[in-house]
């Protein structure tokens, strides 16, 4: 694999050493200032709901944790937790596995190209809520009609992604590839996906968040069963039921999911990746 970050090492300013002392690097530090935001955040949310003075409304961060800790404890939020996970990671998959075969045609010929140019035309600007009476139809009552959605929400941002990536690759970088003798399969692992993988992984996170709010509509349109629903149905359920707390924990289960993958997915995916290679800085 072509050794990117050593070669912008050498334009790269040199840092003076010793010009900051332990506690100003921790308190400058990504983590600590995220946390502060999100601390920031739940005080907010705690003085509106105090300002409002309804918990039908808007119940306070405080009164939302101990609910949440109660379906922690109660086994509920957990399992409607994993059963909406292992329908979205499947579906994921497949959408990451038709993106990159969409995405792998329009490089490899103008066909291709035009394919994925016409068919994002046509599908990318159509939600994937708006999909849903079609999948019932198709698939029925069930899990299926879940992937269906998912897959739909996933598949175009990433096909694009990953095709605008590999079309950005500068072309001295390809002719190095080339002039290494560099051909078929290893040309694009080492040469194309490395150089491309910062537009790719946009679009996986794109498609992350597509894929999990559509998840989410979807059980909340139709839920599958009060047996094997997830999050969605969740809140479905509590909505009807006017228990407001527990759809904010619901609520709340999601935001703490996304923050978990975008931290130790996709960041630590980002550090072994683009920042080790030097195509993106940290």
């Amino acid at each position: 694999m072509v050794d990117y970050q050593g070669l912008l090492q050498a334009g790269s300013p040199v840092r003076p050493a010793g010009g900051e002392n332990h506690s100003s690097r921790l308190i400058g530090s990504g983590a600590w200032r995220r946390l502060l935001i999100l601390v920031a955040l739940a005080a907010i949310w705690e003085i509106t709901a105090r300002i409002v003075g309804s918990p039908l409304l808007l119940p306070s961060f405080l009164t939302t944790v101990a609910a949440f800790g109660q379906g922690i404890a109660n086994g509920e939020l957990p399992l409607r937790t994993l059963a909406s996970l292992q329908v979205l990671v499947v579906g994921y998959g497949i959408g990451i596995i038709a993106a990159a075969i969409l995405a792998g045609l329009a490089t490899a010929s103008r066909l291709g190209a035009e394919l994925l140019s016409t068919l994002t035309a046509m599908f990318n600007p159509l939600p994937a809520i708006a999909l849903l009476p079609i999948a019932l139809l198709w698939f029925g009552l069930g899990t299926p009609s879940l992937l269906f959605v998912i897959v739909h929400s996933v598949l175009w941002p990433l096909a694009l992604a990953a095709h605008s990536g590999f079309r950005a690759v500068p072309r001295p970088l390809a002719m190095v590839g080339q002039n290494l003798g560099l051909t078929g399969f290893r040309y694009v692992a080492r040469i194309l996906v490395p150089a491309a993988f910062p537009a790719i992984l946009a679009g996986l996170k794109i498609g992350w968040a597509f894929a999990w709010r559509t998840l989410i509509a979807a059980e909340l349109v139709f839920g599958v069963s009060s047996r094997s629903g997830g999050l969605g149905w969740f809140i479905y359920v509590n909505r009807n039921q006017l228990e407001t707390t527990n759809v904010f924990a619901g609520l709340l289960t999601i935001i703490l999911i996304g923050l978990l993958v975008e931290s130790l997915l996709f960041r630590t995916l980002s550090r072994l990746t683009v920042e080790r290679w030097g195509t993106q800085q940290a």
